[in-house]
């Protein structure tokens, strides 16, 4: 390695370093390199999401990926729209969600002979999707849905629905009664 590269790394990792003493000590976390350099919101923005919205650069992103505003997609996520993926607003996107439109098990069986198949992927508006959990192509997730963590979503699960397991099975419903919906916080509606 050349004097002036090693210089440049040094350089760095003095960056990382101190980034990473100025995050924990504001927030109590720490974060990949890339997540110090590169802001979420603008990252957000450059993809063309809603007003609000943010992304981790930890996240990968390919295809046709349309998410609303204000919604949150935390770090290790995979959205996949190649067969075309819509988020809606003030939706939570827990770390290491991943959400797909496609999927190559026909190409794989048939020895390369089929095609990848594609279906169009849709989740609503003010759902979280717990960590980890994992939505097959072609579903479509209601509005007001809660999916537990560590799901598989195989299926459409309707609006208002809380869903869990593996496969993810209906569990309950959400009920937000209007006080719900309007919460204070220091006498200010959110």
């Amino acid at each position: 390695m050349t004097l002036g590269r090693s210089l440049k790394l040094n350089m760095l990792k003095s960056f990382w370093r101190e980034m990473q003493v100025l995050i924990n000590k504001k927030w109590h976390r720490t974060l990949p390199f890339g997540d110090y350099i590169v802001d979420r919101w603008e990252k957000a923005r450059l993809l063309g999401f809603g007003e609000g919205t943010s992304i981790y650069d930890s996240a990968l992103v390919f295809g046709d990926v349309r998410v609303g505003k204000y919604t949150w997609i935390g770090p290790g996520t995979i959205l996949d729209g190649s067969g075309g993926l819509e988020i809606g607003d003030y939706c939570s996107i827990s770390a290491g969600v991943q959400i797909y439109s496609h999927d190559t098990v026909k190409w794989a069986l048939s020895g390369g002979k089929a095609e990848k198949e594609t279906a169009s992927t849709r989740i609503g508006s003010r759902c979280y999707i717990g960590p980890g959990t994992i939505i097959s192509k072609g579903v479509t997730i209601g509005d007001c849905c809660v999916i537990g963590a560590n799901s598989l979503v195989l299926h459409d699960i309707p609006s208002l629905s809380k869903a869990y397991g593996t496969p993810s099975k209906i569990v309950g419903t959400v009920d937000m009664s209007v006080d719900d919906l309007h919460r204070r916080k220091d006498d200010k509606l959110l």
